[in-house]
């Protein structure tokens, strides 16, 4: 049974960390993956719980909230008629293959190596997010065929290393083939879905050795965590999106797109071992 002295400290940085998130989330429409990934990693280590197994758990963990956001969100804005339904419904096929491809890749490798594919791809889509265009095209449609049989699962694949839903890598793919912004985000939020379901059923049946184990867990998913950042982001996202209707978002998308590179340079350092 763990120790109140270190279940305290987890527990208030978790509620801090998911409180962040959701603004966050609500503010600038970002997912939060690519937020509660290295927060969940720098908590947890600052706690003590380091070890070879440490970012399967906050890929897991992080993957496993966002199977109640996205589900969420995605009947959110179906409701207002912007969901896509036949690009979900063409594209979940080859995301579900590559999450799966994905979630064996995670649970072979070790901490340090996903740390180093995390800092990589999370300073693509900072990069993306500060120096991207809207009028930026690779289409006038989404791609179909042996594109679509290339693209989807690489979505997925992508997004499982990361521990991210749809959104950092299927909205900026959309965009790049013409759908409008405000659908290609609800669409991202199905695929947050699809991503999610099968890669945190394959998380919650990884064996972690019980000295690695953080407490309360199943497999590679922290249930306290899961629990107290879904309360968090449920209560400070509608807060975020009210901001985003208050002021100008653009600028501060910018802001965190410098505030992920650096996260990413902080995550590639640790990995190499400076």
């Amino acid at each position: 049974m763990p120790e109140l002295t270190e279940v305290l400290p987890l527990a208030g940085m978790l509620i801090v960390i998911g409180a962040f998130a959701g603004v966050l989330a609500g503010l600038l429409g970002v997912g939060g993956g690519i937020i509660l990934v290295p927060a969940f990693f720098y908590a947890f280590s600052v706690l003590g719980f380091e070890s070879d197994y440490l970012m399967q758990i906050c890929l897991g963990t992080s993957l496993a909230t966002i199977i109640v956001t996205s589900i969420r969100s995605v009947l959110s804005h179906n409701k207002k008629g912007a969901v896509d339904w036949d690009i979900l419904k063409t594209w979940a096929p080859g995301i579900v293959v590559g999450a799966v491809i994905g979630f064996l890749a995670v649970s072979s490798l070790r901490s340090v190596v996903l740390q180093g594919i995390f800092g990589v791809l999370a300073m693509v889509v900072g990069l993306y997010m500060g120096f991207g265009k809207s009028g930026w095209r690779l289409g006038e449609a989404m791609p179909r065929g042996v594109k679509r049989a290339a693209l989807s699962p690489s979505l997925g694949f992508l997004s499982v290393l990361m521990g991210i839903g749809g959104g950092s890598f299927g909205v900026p793919v959309m965009s790049l083939f013409n759908v409008p912004i405000h659908r290609a985000v609800a669409t991202a939020a199905g695929f947050g879905v699809i991503i999610a379901v099968p890669s945190v059923i394959g998380f919650l049946l990884v064996s972690i050795p019980a000295e690695n184990q953080l407490p309360f867990s199943i497999g590679a998913v922290n249930l306290p965590t899961f629990a107290i950042v879904i309360a968090m982001t449920l209560i400070t996202t509608p807060y975020g999106a009210r901001l985003a209707h208050a002021m100008d978002p653009k600028p501060l998308k910018r802001v965190f797109a410098v505030f992920l590179t650096l996260v990413a340079l902080n995550m590639l350092r640790k990995a190499l071992g400076w």
